[in-house]
């Protein structure tokens, strides 16, 4: 079963520069440990830059793309890791040691199932 670990940017916290260098090596051996374990999907972040972010919308009946996020917020998505473990347990073991090893609050949930694979 997949489960999407994610944090908003903004539990991310004010830190300077070497406090950000001193958790690359605490993070990135946690998805190492993924990537041994073969549970890791995927696992990145994402560009703070909310200039560089664009919107695709058809709703309307006409696709409409456009610069900028989708909807004024104060929280926006800072980074996802994307995991296929066997159960709840496993997925909150796997995002516990996600927010240990980046420093700011994870949150976990699963996907729901693809409809074409019911």
């Amino acid at each position: 079963m997949q489960y999407l670990i994610f944090f908003n940017q903004q539990w991310v916290g004010d830190h300077d520069a070497e406090w950000y260098r001193g958790r690359v090596e605490p993070s990135m051996a946690v998805i190492h440990d993924m990537e041994a374990q073969g549970v890791l999907v995927y696992a990145g972040g994402l560009e703070e830059e909310l200039e560089r972010a664009a919107s695709a919308d058809a709703t309307s009946g006409e696709l409409v793309v456009s610069d900028g996020p989708y909807a004024e917020t104060k929280e926006f998505l800072g980074g996802l890791t994307i995991v296929d473990v066997a159960d709840d347990e496993a997925a909150r073991y796997w995002a516990g040691r996600v927010a240990e090893g980046c420093g700011w609050p994870q949150e976990v949930r699963p996907f729901k199932p693809r409809p074409d694979e019911s």
